[in-house]
């Protein structure tokens, strides 16, 4: 770090504001302000100080949240550190250190490779664009993904926490694929649809998730493409099996368990209508959440899935059957009410 000094200072303070009244990040800064002039910091050093402590947790929420790839997600970053001129770069790299050492003490629930990997690769990004350079393209398919898709029906690859499914095109398919790996007791973190070229074969989609095992190593891959066989051939029904696995699971006596929350974020993507969902984290909730989602006419374009203790924060990135984002006030709050209703 250039100054590691102001790195300790901010690890000092950057919860400093919980116990106060509204968001503890608002409160802290203001604070961490006041104790920064006391201890006779020079202004920018201030300056810097309170806007690290302001937005202490843009980077794991934006990182976990939104999609990595619109260009708006990484906008969202340059322009919480755009209050501090001359310096933004060094306030990213403040964030990014903080986030490590604030993740790491909290404990592995909170951090991991997967969390790690996004934030750093966030920062990077937000670092490339306030020095001026391009943004990188929206993912396409590479020759793997092309020697993927020429399999007939379904094919798997896993590789680590990443899997890479290629399969006829169908509206549905990439929740319908996430209650398969929910199957499998696999936690689905991010999932994406990559668009196929005009060389790639016709009707092919490939879908990217990274999963993880909800326990032990993961699953057999030709165990899982035999189930997604199954699933396209309209011979597993994913739905039973789920509902089965979420009677098994018990609420612990005591445990309060908050209603689910679903609301609509605005200016999140220019290309895509995004929308939140909060609720009590439980089997095949991507499943449940994209069966909604798919029946108001919706698909999904990409997911990110936190979880947050008990309770899972699952954001979609959805489009209309023309490929494009809802405007419609009236179809927005259908769609609100919709996947509230699944939820509860």
């Amino acid at each position: 770090m250039a100054r590691p000094d102001l790195l300790l200072i901010c690890a000092l303070l950057h919860d400093i504001g919980k116990g106060w009244p509204g968001d503890h990040s608002t409160s802290g800064a203001v604070v961490a302000r006041d104790i920064g002039a006391r201890l006779g910091l020079p202004e920018d050093d201030v300056r810097v100080l309170e806007t690290v402590v302001r937005h202490h947790l843009l980077l794991p929420e934006t990182a976990t949240r939104r999609d990595i790839d619109d260009p708006v997600t990484v906008q969202t970053v340059t322009s919480a550190v755009s209050g501090v001129p001359g310096r933004e770069r060094e306030v990213v790299d403040l964030l990014a250190a903080l986030a490590v050492a604030d993740g790491g003490a909290t404990g592995p629930a909170a951090w991991g490779a997967w969390k790690a990997g996004l934030v750093a690769e966030l920062a990077r990004r937000a670092t490339a664009a306030l020095s001026g350079g391009t943004p990188p393209p929206a993912p396409a398919l590479g020759a793997d993904h092309l020697a993927l898709a020429r399999h007939d029906g379904a094919a798997v690859r896993v590789t680590g926490s990443r899997i890479t499914i290629a399969a006829p095109d169908r509206p549905g398919l990439l929740w319908r694929a996430a209650g398969v790996l929910a199957l499998h007791r696999l936690a689905v973190k991010t999932a994406r649809v990559i668009s196929s070229p005009s060389a790639s074969p016709a009707q092919t989609a490939v879908l990217d998730f990274t999963a993880v095992p909800e326990y032990g190593t993961p699953p057999d891959p030709a165990g899982l493409e035999a189930d997604l066989r199954r699933m396209l051939a309209g011979r597993l029904d994913v739905a039973e099996r789920l509902e089965r696995r979420a009677r098994s699971v018990r609420i612990r006596p005591g445990v309060t368990v908050p209603p689910p929350r679903v609301m609509i974020v605005d200016d999140a993507s220019r290309t895509a209508t995004v929308v939140e969902v909060r609720a009590h984290d439980r089997p095949g909730l991507l499943w449940r959440v994209g069966q909604a989602l798919g029946s108001c006419g919706l698909q999904v374009r990409a997911a990110q899935v936190d979880t947050l203790g008990a309770e899972a924060v699952d954001v979609f990135y959805v489009v209309d059957e023309q490929g494009r984002p809802l405007d419609d006030p009236d179809a927005l709050a259908a769609v609100r009410t919709r996947v509230l209703k699944t939820l509860r």
